[in-house]
């Protein structure tokens, strides 16, 4: 007779049903687990025979045989361990054989019979209710997977025992409630910087928009205390986006407790992260910091001194906002629509850009074409916003910190998002900012009047604008107008949206 246990395998964040079959047969002693599994699945074995050991069973001197099924699947984790030992439990007896049809499994035992928390039940929690099921998942995780819908029936034992006991009934448990994570403190405010009244302005259109932007200015000008105050001005995730960024983060084993946060992601990799790290990737094919920054922020701190080769493979997913990781055995895509925020310097010493000063290795403007030629053209046109952050005097860091803070930015952010939300409704499903407008809409809703057809059409000519700038420009002058709370892109913002423009082609031509 053959027992079975449902369960999942994780592809990104999908998770795929896994129906694992145990057989209990007479012949040579042994437990054997098959279906492709990995290392930490072959494992399971000696994890499930010291838990049942420690919770009074004994596994029988018989063969045991663990199939997990679709066998062409490759099986990762440890998260099969709870649904084997279950399995292995109906099949001797110690469990009613019927009590886990219509359940999800997934947990890692513990040698003591515990039942420790895994990675990814959110999403098989999910998965769960698309098969009407119920889920069964570690205690630690029960928060989390309360999560996908309030009529999923869930268990969330401490150990084997604890469960055992429920389905004789000598022990109810109660449905775990969804937990949301407290905050941690209050976000950095703009108050705190003095000056840089015009790269605040640019940063209150990027958080309006969703656009992506670059700083460029020497050291010390507040490049980087700007990008860590962007999430200060966001407004908090929508459910939707709640549900696709805790997706992510279950898988990555990011979600503490089982708690979900409605801030922004905001990840800020060092210059030394790897191609595998940024995009994803891996033995595993694990989500990459641009799918951690899902919905959120991705700040690159001294973005000349990425590799140019991890730079570059940001490409495609500013464009599709999805990255797909193809392994010899298996494609994996998750989805990473960030918003990109980048500081650099003018040159490796900084001060390239100071009145002046006198590079003493080579002329000024050869030290500033090498340093940013490290940064390649098609990635550069796919950015939004582009300042110069000039350094900030003396004179402007005694004078009392400014009476505009973020909660009166936000305020005027929330009500621009707002106005995007609300026209992108009926348009398109998904989108809720400019910046994710695709071309074929920007027509219909970016629409210059006149005069800034006139000024767009003769900027696109002298700046020699690719087809991607011009969309980009028509897309910040569609935000500056929902900022100003007009449904017609004037002359006005298409001239504020092409200064923008200007500073990238200017780093180019150096």
């Amino acid at each position: 007779m053959v027992t079975r246990v449902s369960t999942v395998a994780f592809e990104g964040i999908e998770a795929r049903a896994v129906d694992v079959q145990v057989q209990i047969s007479p012949g040579t002693v042994a437990f054997t687990i098959v279906g492709l599994p990995d290392k930490a699945v072959a494992e399971s074995r000696e994890r499930v025979r010291s838990a049942l050991i420690a919770s009074g069973l004994a596994l029988p001197a018989k063969r045991i045989t663990v199939n997990l099924a679709p066998a062409d699947l490759p099986k990762e984790g440890s998260h099969y361990d709870l649904p084997i030992a279950l399995g292995v439990m109906a099949a001797i007896g110690a469990m009613p054989s019927d009590a886990l049809s219509g359940f999800t499994v997934l947990g890692e035992l513990a040698l003591d019979g515990s039942i420790t928390s895994v990675a990814g039940v959110l999403p098989a929690a999910m998965a769960a209710v698309e098969r009407q099921h119920g889920l069964i998942c570690p205690e630690a995780c029960g928060s989390e997977a309360a999560w996908a819908s309030s009529e999923l029936d869930i268990l969330a034992p401490r150990s084997l025992i604890q469960l055992a006991n429920h389905f004789k009934g000598t022990q109810v448990m109660s449905r775990p409630e969804p937990a949301i994570m407290p905050a941690s403190g209050a976000l950095p405010d703009l108050r705190d910087i003095k000056g840089q009244e015009s790269a605040k302005r640019t940063l209150e259109i990027a958080a309006a928009g969703g656009h992506n932007l670059l700083m460029n200015g020497p050291p010390g000008a507040g490049k980087s205390m700007l990008a860590q105050r962007l999430p200060s001005i966001l407004p908090p995730l929508s459910p939707r986006e709640l549900l696709e960024v805790s997706m992510i983060q279950s898988v990555a084993g990011l979600l503490a407790d089982g708690a979900l946060s409605n801030r922004r992601p905001f990840r800020a990799p060092h210059h030394s992260a790897s191609m595998a790290a940024l995009v994803g990737g891996g033995l595993n094919a694990r989500p990459g910091e641009a799918s951690l920054a899902h919905h959120g922020v991705l700040f690159l701190d001294e973005l000349p001194e990425f590799q140019p080769q991890v730079l570059d493979s940001l490409r495609q997913p500013l464009e599709t906002g999805e990255i797909l990781i193809a392994r010899a055995n298996h494609r994996v895509t998750y989805p990473s629509r960030f918003q990109l925020v980048a500081a650099m310097n003018p040159c490796r010493c900084g001060q390239a850009t100071e009145p002046g000063y006198v590079c003493r290795r080579q002329p000024n403007e050869r030290c500033i074409a090498q340093y940013q030629a490290r940064l390649s053209g098609p990635l550069l046109d796919r950015i939004d916003l582009a300042i110069e952050v000039p350094a900030v005097t003396a004179a402007d860091l005694i004078l009392p910190p400014p009476e505009e803070g973020s909660a009166q930015v936000a305020a005027r952010v929330a009500v621009a998002r707002k106005r995007q939300e609300a026209r992108y409704a009926s348009l398109q499903k998904g989108i809720t900012t400019n910046a994710a407008c695709p071309p074929a809409l920007l027509e219909e809703v970016a629409q210059p009047d006149s005069d800034g057809l006139s000024l767009i059409r003769d900027a696109a000519n002298a700046m020699r604008l690719s087809a991607r700038g011009f969309h980009r420009v028509l897309k910040v002058a569609r935000t500056l107008a929902d900022l100003d709370g007009e449904d017609q892109v004037r002359r006005i913002h298409v001239a504020e949206a092409l200064s923008y423009r200007a500073h990238a082609d200017r780093r180019s031509a150096a």
